[in-house]
This record gives structure tokens, C-alpha cells and sequence, in this order.
């Protein structure tokens, strides 16, 4: 079969189960598709071609004798190289970590694996994610494949590039302040962000102990849901992970949003964006009451204070973290997230707590939201992407995260899928939140508008 790199996991699940294809002809696919196209597009810091047809290998013999783990049974994937996997050096995009290798996996990969899932290698990304352009000093930028000139998002930008020009089947991503769902905006996939403390972060390079998320990858709503399917869950060796059920994500997943109630936001600071992503953002409203869904604007009130004082906590938390390297070897970093660090680690425990105290006020506001409608809409991201050459990596954050960052503040689940398209022929974000623990919700509103519409089919012209 050709083109097996632009088959959905769910497809590619069918076909393995049935014996149509092996994992070691989806695998070589991929890494034929990263050797000949990443060169342009920077998307891998390390490939592990041998490790992944070691695995494709397993998968196939397990296959054979009907021992199907899951559906991710023998689907290649990446990983933001954040995430530690044992005897793979796992970088953080950063140069005190570049021959780093971990002895043991994050809890996450040990999930995939134990799913059959096969790693084709770790992706490039914002150094040590602090920042939402990936454009990299140490390792250099990621490059989007709708126009290489420009950037893919951070800080997962490599995995959004990859997964947009079918390099990988899917791919883990890490959100603190939008670095999942800004980079699937930018380049035309859907990412994730599931409610913190719902996917263990046991072996995840830390940007915000308090602020961190990890969550799927993918190019369409089932995808991601079945990568969330087989992460999710309470870990006792993370102490933020949360003890919550969770549902079967694919139970109702295509149960549709008929009598729905469904925000959307609609004030000066979610509003403040671009006139074709509100266009597009507004037209996505319409498909859902087409569906049957009613759907009403609503103010929000306090969304550009929610997403500076996210943006307050994710620095001061990195600067704890980064304490002892910034002090012996500032010069190790790059000037954007150097800048960064140096102002987290100026702010006082005054405005700490002020933050902190801005989050508990700012969660229960949107619990009180979520007890009157079953989702939020608003824009992923109020821009579409910007041209890499002489792009300030600082300012551009302030821009990029104006519609996620209140969301990790607040923990909930949210969601970027593809809603449109710009004049430019650059993808379009819409982002879909819900009440804590509801990612079944979630990830129900983004199938019925995947089902309604075609932008999830849209592929960048040339890959």
C-alpha cells in the first residue's frame, strides 16, 4: 500500500489488526518520510531508526499470534524530547542535557510501550519549553510545513510539524502555558491538553511543577483520544497526579452535540485577535448549532489576567527549577528564555501568592461556567504563524498564549483542532474547554466538528 504515512491511527489499527499491512512497513514509511523530508523541516532531534524496527518487529510477531495489546499496537510515534526514555538521550531542547540518557522511561512512555506503541525518535522543541516559537538556538528552529519560512509553535513545535507532514502517526506533547495546543494551531493538527493531574508527569523534564500537562498528538480527534486513552491515569510516584476514574474516551465519542448549551467567548480579551481567526473561530459556532447545539457569547471578564498571571508562576516555578544552572552557567542558555528566567526569578513571594490566589478565584469562575454550558469556545491562538527571521521569541509568547495560558491556570481540559484557513494558506486554531475531568466532553465536541467539516483533511501543499 502506498502513502501509509497519511493513514490516521484508527485506520492504521484496522488494517495492522486485520494483517493488511505490517508495523515494519508503517514504521520504514515513517522513517523514509524523516529521511528524506526533515532536513527541511527540523522536526527530530533524535531519530531511533534501529530501536523502532526492533519494536515494529515485536509488534508484528505479537500481532501474528493475535496478542493485540490496543489499538496503538505497532503505530509509530514521537516524543517531545522531554520526556525520558531509557538509554535515549532525552535533551530538553538545551545544551546542559545534550548527552543526557535517562537510565529509566517516563511513566507516560512506559504506558505507550505497554499499548505496543513503536518510538521512531524525540522531537524538537523550545529550549526546556519555555517558549512557543521553537525556534532553538542549540538545535535550531523547527520549520512549518504549510510555509517553511515561518514558525510551528512551541514549545512542541517539532511534533505539530511532523504530525502535519505525516513523519509520525502521532506524538506526547507538554502544555504549560499553550505548547501543545498553540503548535497544533499553527500547523493544522489537533493537541490536547487534558485536566492537570491527569496524565503522570513522573519522567517529564519540568518547566512548571504547578503549571505542567502532559497530552496527546495527533492529526484528528479519534487519534488524540485513543493516545489519551492509553496515558491517562493515576500514577502514585507523581505528586500531582490525581486519583480520578477515567471514562472510556472513545465510549461516546461520536454521540454528537444535539441540545448542547455552548459558550463562546466573546470580550475584549478573547476577542482581541485577528478578523480571520474570529471569522473562522465564529463560522465553527455555526457548524455546532447546526448540529443542534445552542450556543451563546459570554464574557469572561479576567482572561488577560489569567493568562499573565500564568505566565508569572511558569517563569518564577522555572527559575526554582533552573536556580543553580543560571546562576553557574547563564551563558548555557539561549537570550530568549535566559531573559525569561532572569525576570521569573525577580518576582516576589508577594506576587507569587497573589498568582496563586488569582488561580483559585479564576478555577471557580469557570467551574461556575461549566455548570450552565458543556463547552467553551474561543481561539486557539489569535494569530496565525509568524515568519521565523527576526521574530522576538519573548514578545511572540505574550501574543501566542493570550488564549491557552488562562486555561492551564485553571487546569481544565482543552482542546485545538483545525477550523479554517488564513488568506495566506495558513491553518486556523479552534480551541474547545471543558469542566475538570470532562475530556470525554471535549473530545465528543471536536469529533462532531471534525464529522461537519474537512479542514482536519487539509494537508500542506508539496508534502
Amino acid at each position: 500500500m502506498s502513502d501509509l504515512f497519511r493513514l490516521t491511527i484508527e485506520d492504521a489499527a484496522d488494517l495492522l489488526a486485520r494483517r493488511e499491512i505490517s508495523a515494519v512497513e508503517l514504521t520504514s514509511a515513517h522513517l523514509d518520510r524523516i529521511a528524506t523530508h526533515d532536513t527541511r523541516l527540523n522536526s527530530f532531534i533524535t531519530v531511533t531508526a534501529d530501536h523502532a524496527l526492533a519494536q515494529a518487529r515485536a509488534a508484528d510477531n505479537e500481532l501474528a499470534r493475535g496478542a493485540r495489546r490496543s489499538p496503538l499496537h505497532g503505530i509509530p510515534i514521537a516524543l517531545k524530547d522531554l520526556y525520558d526514555t531509557a538509554g535515549v538521550r532525552t535533551t530538553a531542547g538545551a545544551t546542559f542535557f545534550a548527552e543526557r540518557m535517562p537510565d529509566v522511561d517516563a511513566r507516560a512512555v512506559t504506558l505507550l510501550y505497554q499499548a505496543g506503541a513503536v518510538l521512531l525518535g524525540k522531537l524538537n522543541m523550545h529550549e526546556w519549553a519555555l517558549g512557543v516559537t521553537n525556534i532553538n538556538p542549540h538545535y535550531g528552529p523547527s520549520r512549518n510545513p504549510w510555509d517553511t519560512s515561518r514558525i510551528t509553535g512551541g514549545s512542541s513545535g517539532g511534533a505539530a510539524a511532523a504530525l502535519a507532514a505525516g513523519l509520525c502517526m502521532g506524538a506526547l506533547g507538554s502544555d504549560t502555558g499553550g505548547s501543545i495546543r498553540i503548535p497544533a494551531s499553527l500547523c493544522g493538527i489537533v493537541g490536547f491538553k487534558p485536566t492537570f493531574g491527569r496524565v503522570s508527569l513522573q519522567g517529564v523534564v519540568p518547566l512548571s511543577w504547578n503549571l505542567d500537562h502532559a497530552g496527546p498528538m495527533a492529526r484528528t480527534v479519534t487519534d488524540a483520544a485513543l493516545l489519551l486513552q492509553a496515558i491517562a491515569g493515576y500514577d502514585p510516584d507523581d505528586p500531582v497526579s490525581v486519583a480520578a476514574p477515567v471514562d472510556d474516551l472513545l465510549a461516546s465519542i461520536d454521540a454528537g452535540v444535539g441540545g448542547w448549551r455552548i459558550a463562546l467567548a466573546d470580550d475584549a480579551h478573547f476577542g482581541n485577535a485577528d478578523a480571520e481567526v474570529l471569522a473562522s473561530v465564529h463560522r465553527a459556532a455555526g457548524v455546532f448549532e447546526e448540529l443542534g447545539a445552542r450556543v451563546e457569547r459570554v464574557d469572561l471578564g479576567r482572561g488577560q489576567d489569567a493568562a499573565q498571571m500564568n505566565a508569572l508562576m511558569t517563569t518564577s516555578d522555572a527559575a526554582a527549577f533552573h536556580r543553580d544552572r543560571l546562576r553557574a552557567h547563564p551563558e548555557q542558555f539561549g537570550a530568549d528564555v535566559r531573559m525569561r528566567l532572569e525576570r521569573g526569578a525577580a518576582f516576589t513571594s508577594t506576587e507569587y501568592i497573589l498568582a496563586r490566589r488569582f488561580q483559585s478565584e479564576w478555577r471557580r469562575q469557570l467551574e461556575r461556567l461549566f455548570e450552565q454550558f458543556d463547552v467553551l469556545l474561543t481561539p486557539t491562538t489569535p494569530i496565525t504563524a509568524l515568519p521565523i527571521e527576526g521574530l522576538d521569541s519573548v514578545e511572540a509568547a505574550r501574543q501566542l498564549t493570550r488564549c491557552t495560558a488562562p486555561f492551564n491556570l485553571a487546569g481544565l481540559p482543552a482542546l485545538s483542532a483545525p477550523c479554517g484557513m488564513s488568506a495566506a494558506g495558513l491553518p486556523i486554531g479552534l480551541q474547545i474547554v471543558a469542566a475538570p475531568w470532562r475530556e470525554a466532553h471535549v473530545l465528543r465536541a471536536g469529533k462532531a466538528f471534525e464529522r461537519a467539516t474537512s479542514w482536519h483533511r487539509q494537508t500542506p501543499p508539496g508534502w
